[in-house]
């Protein structure tokens, strides 16, 4: 949330030119956002649904200007390899992809309502591989009219990719247009994850895990508003913490090592069925367990990667880890103590 709230800031001020820090455009966002989510789970969804729609159309637009509109595009064939191979350069590649990852990435949080979805194990595994397959669909498009339209120098140089492309399609007229698409896109993404993330804290302190006040709801909205500021207050802390690119390297590091994580259990909850059972009564895992594998030792190569080329930024993830496992253990032998006395 920090890093794209950084990114809205962004494309916000090159739309409008306000002489605006990009910290006040944070603090307004989130602030904004949280009572939104706080008055109700019906106006914040509908906000969610709206702007998702206008996500769409935006990037959508982009890559039809790209492809229709641009009159003088790059030549996208070039050798794959510019230099000899060695382990700086696969490194630099692996940095390279961390911003990737991240674009790429939000899918998990589609678990953090599982409870409340119908017939999960169908819709939500549905839901997790159609989102996904629509965002590779829809960003690999956008990186062809990238390529295409400001070629691999013109794509290193610009802070605003998309901006740069849509004003060589369409001028300055397009150039405005495609900022208020992405300050909207962002702007969806910043109020899905205030509807979403907070349903975590919610979940920890439901279980005696977290503070008991985090769990409650309010009588009129049924929304778990300490929760909600409580995501939010965060939010902000860390997103005036440093800058994007820091931000993104001790986010990513540490989604991917619990997506590595959470390949594990699979492997686990295969091991406690029983043998004679020819069913599985869990989630079907097609190719089992060599995908499995290979999506744990990718994700782990990711953060082992990530910590090589920027160790200081994910450190400083890998320590807000840690601070967290003194405050899981008190809770959870505070809860244990109170389960004896009942």
């Amino acid at each position: 949330m920090a890093a794209v709230t950084v990114t809205f800031a962004r494309y916000l001020l090159e739309l409008t030119g306000w002489a605006v820090s990009e910290r006040v455009i944070v603090i307004l966002t989130i602030v904004l956002l949280t009572i939104i989510n706080c008055l109700g789970v019906k106006l914040g969804s509908r906000l969610q649904s709206v702007l998702m729609l206008l996500k769409i159309a935006a990037i959508v637009g982009l890559i039809g200007a790209g492809l229709f509109l641009v009159n003088s595009p790059h030549p996208l064939l070039h050798p794959v390899l510019d230099r000899k191979p060695s382990l700086d350069f696969v490194t630099a590649i692996g940095a390279a992809m961390v911003p990737v990852l991240f674009a790429f990435g939000g899918w998990q949080t589609s678990n953090f309502i599982a409870e409340e979805v119908k017939e999960p194990r169908k819709n939500l595994s549905r839901a997790l591989v159609m989102g996904v397959a629509g965002v590779i669909v829809l960003y690999v498009g956008v990186n062809f009219v990238c390529v295409r339209t400001l070629g691999p120098q013109g794509l290193a140089d610009t802070r605003v990719p998309a901006t740069a492309v849509m004003r060589v399609a369409m001028g300055d007229v397009g150039a405005r247009l495609i900022a208020l698409g992405i300050t909207v896109s962002t702007l969806g993404f910043l109020s899905q994850s205030v509807l979403t993330a907070p349903r975590v804290y919610f979940a920890m302190a439901r279980d005696g895990l977290f503070f008991r006040s985090v769990a409650r709801v309010t009588e009129r909205t049924h929304v778990p508003v300490v929760a909600i500021i409580l995501q939010s207050v965060w939010t902000i802390v860390v997103a005036l913490s440093g800058r994007y690119e820091q931000i993104l390297n001790y986010v990513v590091s540490m989604d991917f090592l619990f997506f590595g994580l959470t390949g594990l259990t699979l492997f686990v909850f295969r091991g406690r069925e029983p043998k004679s059972d020819n069913v599985t009564k869990g989630y079907r895992a097609p190719g089992h367990p060599f995908t499995t594998g290979i999506f744990v030792l990718v994700s782990w190569l990711v953060v082992i990667n990530t910590i090589y080329k920027y160790p200081k930024n994910t450190l400083l993830g890998m320590s807000i880890l840690l601070l967290g496992l003194p405050v899981y253990f008190f809770w959870a032998s505070k809860q244990k103590a109170e389960d004896r006395k009942t």
